[in-house]
């Protein structure tokens, strides 16, 4: 299926999701790039913590559309693991799995939504490495940077790395001022524990849209 009949196909049940229609507008068949390498050099993405709230069950979470009954910005995230073993060449294959918090600074799973699985999905990537996820902004939660968790795994379901993404200020600020969610994080990238030494490596690779249109996040992780 192509990149825009995937999306299409997914957008059953969005609900209150801001502006899908112009997220698709913009979303091209081709995605990111394959033959781009990670600007670092092939350098290994930064191996973070998973956190406290983990994916529990996510061989039952393959899916593209992750936003179940959550509302916020819509954020379509392309993703591409590289193989650094292999000059950072599109790895195919592998399982990317990823989890973030509503736009209130909630996790599904656990504490008070322990029986929903909102914000959180798995999926294998294609002959160019590359898979993409329909969801929100993420919100934040006291001492942390707004975040997204991302693991890779092989078919044996052997962790490669385990990462997180951030956003940057601007954009985060420009969201976070709008549309129900709760204002500026009280973290900031720069005081972020997790992302005190490896805050490049972590950040986006680009992040482009607006408010009403929603944002497009694309990442390249090396494995």
């Amino acid at each position: 299926m192509d990149r825009k009949g995937f999306i299409k196909n997914s957008l059953t049940g969005l609900g209150g999701i801001v502006a899908i229609p112009s997220l698709l507008a913009r979303c091209k068949d081709e995605g990111i790039d394959p033959s781009d390498t990670n600007s670092e050099g092939c350098e290994l993405s930064p191996s973070e913590t998973a956190g406290p709230f983990p994916n529990k069950t996510p061989a039952q979470l393959v899916r593209e559309n992750i936003v179940s009954d959550r509302t916020g910005v819509a954020l379509l995230m392309n993703i591409i693991v590289q193989d650094q073993s292999n000059g950072c060449a599109p790895l195919a294959g592998v399982y990317v799995d990823v989890w973030h918090c509503d736009k209130d600074g909630n996790y599904s799973q656990y504490n008070t939504h322990s029986n929903a699985s909102f914000l959180r999905g798995r999926q294998l990537s294609d002959e160019n490495g590359q898979v993409s996820f329909i969801s929100i902004f993420p919100g934040w939660y006291p001492g942390r940077a707004p975040h997204i968790h991302v693991e890779v795994l092989d078919q044996n379901l052997k962790s490669l790395r385990v990462s997180q993404i951030a956003f940057p200020v601007d954009t985060y600020t420009e969201v976070y001022n709008s549309n129900g969610y709760n204002g500026a994080p009280d973290t900031s990238n720069s005081s972020d524990g997790i992302f005190s030494n490896s805050l490049s490596g972590n950040m986006t690779d680009s992040l482009t849209g607006n408010i009403e249109d929603g944002y497009t996040l694309e990442k390249i992780l090396v494995v």
